[in-house]
């Protein structure tokens, strides 16, 4: 099978619910990270990845944090802006369940901002910001910010080029 296929599975599996995933691949098609961030993968990245820049991403997934190879991020985002542009309406209804504090933490995820970051434009801790993330997590069923990140896109909360 394929990592794609092995991803599902393991996080398909309850006794794997703390497993992180990072897709190590020779594929930067827009495609193939989109399935692998839908299918659950914390992160992405191409197998000519420096090795340092490896240790570091495996570090940064097992933490519970997203990675993502920079060229990827920004071909996925021109993918989802190709695709919401084809879209008449977007479904928003996922967010309902969050908070207008939760909603803006979300669009400042999504923008890549650190938790330091997004305390600094709110006006509020590292440590709430963190608070936040996590409650987001639990309300919309996300294992990580990379999926967060999916969902403020998909959602419409955010669009690419937006500041």
């Amino acid at each position: 099978m394929d990592g794609l296929e092995a991803s599902r599975r393991i996080l398909a599996d309850e006794r794997c619910a703390d497993v992180r995933i990072l897709i190590l691949t020779t594929f930067d098609l827009d495609e193939y990270v989109y399935a692998a961030l839908r299918a659950g993968a914390s992160g992405f990245l191409l197998k000519d990845t420096p090795p340092a820049r490896l240790l570091d991403g495996v570090r940064t997934v097992a933490a519970g944090e997203a990675l993502l190879s920079p060229g990827i991020t920004r071909h996925l985002i021109e993918t989802f802006l190709h695709r919401l542009t084809e879209r008449e309406q977007p479904d928003t209804s996922r967010l309902d369940v969050l908070t207008d504090r939760e909603r803006d933490v979300l669009a400042l995820v999504a923008k890549g901002l650190s938790n330091a970051e997004i305390g600094a434009e709110l006006y509020i801790s590292p440590a709430t910001v963190k608070t936040h993330v996590a409650r987001m997590l639990t309300k919309l069923d996300a294992r990580d910010r990379a999926q967060l990140i999916v969902i403020a896109y998909e959602s419409r909360l955010v669009r690419p080029g937006e500041t």
